[in-house]
């Protein structure tokens, strides 16, 4: 099975070459890394730990879990890994004076796997959430390092499709030792898939115990947009096609029926850097004004009715500004993204029908009043919800209060990790 494994990713990376090309500058960046050429990285008398990151997200959560890992096992020296150019800025900048190298991940072929793992000679790999790479587990298992999937879930539809080829990802499953999955049915799924029932943990999410304490960014983008009680600022955040069109037509009904000494204003934050110049002509052609955060600052950054967010690593910062945070992803079927950071600001959250990535998640924001989902084909009452929670300070007060006090409830996760790591660590 790995061979054909190996077969398929290889014909799948001829086959996607061009789009490689194309795309150059999201997928050319670190090229040679993913082939395990990794920089130079000398060894010394202390045992290397290999956490691995997908993209900005992951690299976002693994914050608070990076800085118990630094205090707790000082033993340990710190490499951090990405698969996504996002992902791998943000942790240059987020673990500069505690990782003592940032790479990308390899590409799963054995040859490049073997190569990278030549270089960084782990002792522990720690894989966020759940990345089963089938070449990249066996060989690092082979190699003697102990694998541990940490704030581990697995959806439904994820679980749907490793289903097929159960026989095998028991194999694959056999190669991890530890697995600190966030929820019972995250782990169910696990177990049901073929990995030992004792190698499982139930630890929670470490996405609960993020920060998002106002900083000197918010206060500054604060400042340069002028962003006050009289002009409410609506955050898209995290958007994918064709979701801008549509926040764009209700954002256009919303401003139009609102009172002139309260005009609200957009915050777009693609998903995608790749979409930026997209995205920027569909804001061209609604007619407001509008401004890049990436341009110099200008007179009309306080004016403006729409702001386009095309940076990186910034969301966090100005989800403290929003009166209402709307999440992507969940107006088309993609699955949703996370609710946590706004709720973490005390935000009235707004998410549409499509939420299967974070399902869990979000039946409990629903039930206890802490977000509003839209229902099917919910995208024309997007208006209607934005005027409503504009216009009813005490509802949007609700929904902010509880989505906190759900943060607050669950937190914990990472003390739980660090404490099952304690003993698989040592």
């Amino acid at each position: 099975m790995f061979l054909i494994y190996s077969f398929l990713l290889t014909v799948g990376f001829i086959l996607l070459l061009p789009m490689f090309l194309l795309k150059r500058e999201k997928y050319i960046s670190g090229f040679w890394q993913r082939f395990g050429k990794l920089p130079k990285f000398e060894q010394n008398e202390k045992k290397v730990l290999w956490l691995h990151c997908v993209s900005v997200g992951e690299t976002n959560a693994a914050q608070p879990l990076v800085n118990e890992i630094v205090t707790n096992f000082p033993e340990y020296r710190l490499v951090v890994s990405t698969t996504t150019k996002t992902g791998q800025e943000l942790a240059k900048k987020l673990f500069k004076d505690k990782a003592e190298l940032v790479f990308y991940f390899p590409f799963d072929w054995k040859f490049t796997v073997k190569r990278a793992l030549r270089t960084i000679k782990p002792s522990v790999v720690l894989l966020m959430e759940t990345e089963l790479w089938f070449n990249f587990l066996r060989q690092t298992s082979k190699s003697g390092a102990r694998i541990a999937i940490v704030n581990g879930r697995l959806s439904e539809k994820s679980f749907n499709r490793y289903s097929y080829i159960k026989r095998t990802m028991q194999r694959v499953l056999h190669y991890v030792d530890l697995a600190l999955m966030q929820g019972r049915a995250d782990a169910k799924r696990f177990i049901d898939l073929g990995i030992r029932s004792s190698k499982v943990k139930i630890t929670g999410n470490i996405k609960f115990d993020q920060d998002l304490a106002e900083n000197d960014l918010t206060e500054e983008l604060r400042d340069r947009f002028a962003i006050t009680e009289n002009s409410p600022l609506i955050i898209a955040a995290s958007t994918h096609a064709p979701e801008e069109t549509l926040i764009l037509q209700a954002f256009k009904d919303v401003w139009k029926n609102s009172s002139s000494e309260r005009l609200p204003r957009l915050l777009i934050a693609p998903r995608h850097p790749e979409r930026f110049a997209e995205v920027a002509e569909l804001i061209e052609k609604s007619g407001f004004e509008w401004i890049k955060r990436s341009e110099i600052a200008s007179p009309h950054d306080k004016t403006a009715e729409i702001i386009l967010l095309d940076s990186i690593g910034e969301l966090r910062a100005v989800y403290n500004l929003a009166e209402i945070v709307f999440i992507g992803g969940s107006l088309i079927p993609h699955g949703g993204q996370s609710v946590l950071e706004p709720a973490i600001a005390r935000k009235a959250i707004v998410t549409g029908f499509y939420t299967m990535n974070f399902a869990e998640i979000v039946r409990e924001f629903s039930n206890q009043n802490a977000l509003i989902q839209l229902p099917k084909h919910g995208e024309t009452k997007l208006a209607e919800v934005f005027a409503e929670l504009l216009q009813d300070s005490e509802k949007r007060e609700k929904l902010a209060a509880n989505a906190l006090a759900l943060m607050k409830k669950n937190r914990g996760a990472t003390a739980k990790t660090i404490e099952h790591l304690k003993d698989f660590l040592r």
